[in-house]
């Protein structure tokens, strides 16, 4: 499973356990609010854990592109023909601005990054 799917389950596991405290607060269920309050803590500390990773993944593959030896911002025509563009540039990693890996960069238009020029 991947980082983002993972992330999504423990989200999911943290909101249905947050939503059981409530509850057992409602009741002064003592058991249920000391066991949910743990099970909070820990699943919190596996989602930083996991959004730390997810940060260092992004930052290394960022890195990696911003080594390569040419980019330049793609024209509308060429954001419209993908597919060809990637056919005749080999190595060709596209990267948009409002992607995660995109604002890692900080690139402000869709931009290409090649080893060799396009």
């Amino acid at each position: 499973m991947n980082l983002k799917q993972e992330l999504q389950q423990l989200n999911n596991k943290l909101d249905k356990t947050r939503r059981k405290f409530v509850a057992a607060e409602k009741r002064f269920d003592q058991e249920i609010i000391a066991q949910s309050r743990m099970e909070i803590a820990a699943l919190t500390k596996q989602i930083e854990s996991l959004k730390n990773a997810q940060a260092n993944q992004i930052s290394s593959k960022g890195g990696k592109i911003k080594s390569m030896a040419f980019s330049r911002p793609l024209t509308k025509s060429e954001q419209a023909d993908m597919g060809k563009l990637k056919k005749s540039v080999k190595g060709l990693v596209v990267v948009h601005p409002l992607t995660a890996l995109g604002r890692e960069i900080g690139v402000s238009e869709v931009t290409g990054f090649a080893p060799k020029a396009f």
